[in-house]
């Protein structure tokens, strides 16, 4: 008898990576005291908010993190060379959030 699985051929759409991963160490250790991480938005509409929940979020597994928002305002442009002066001097990492 045939059933209806003899008849189908089943395919995994996953795949093996096709390039190598690179490990890569964080400079910081975020659960340490006085740890600031910058909060960069980029304009597009939402990612100001978005990065309020990413706070919310990291601020419940690192309560002791203090954060710094910047928002560059226009997705058109790139982020000015001050504001990333500011960031990388006030803050010993950042998220980033790109696209909308």
């Amino acid at each position: 008898m045939t059933t209806i699985t003899d008849q189908i051929t089943f395919l995994d759409p996953r795949a093996e990576p096709g390039l190598a991963t690179d490990p890569y160490d964080v400079s910081i250790d975020p659960s340490a005291p006085g740890v600031r991480i910058g909060l960069l938005a980029n304009g597009f509409p939402d990612s100001a908010k978005f990065l309020h929940h990413v706070e919310a979020a990291l601020t419940r597994a690192l309560p002791d993190a203090e954060f710094v928002f910047a928002d560059k305002g226009d997705p058109t442009t790139v982020v000015s060379d001050a504001m990333i002066d500011d960031l990388r001097d006030r803050c010993g990492a950042v998220v980033a959030a790109y696209g909308h």
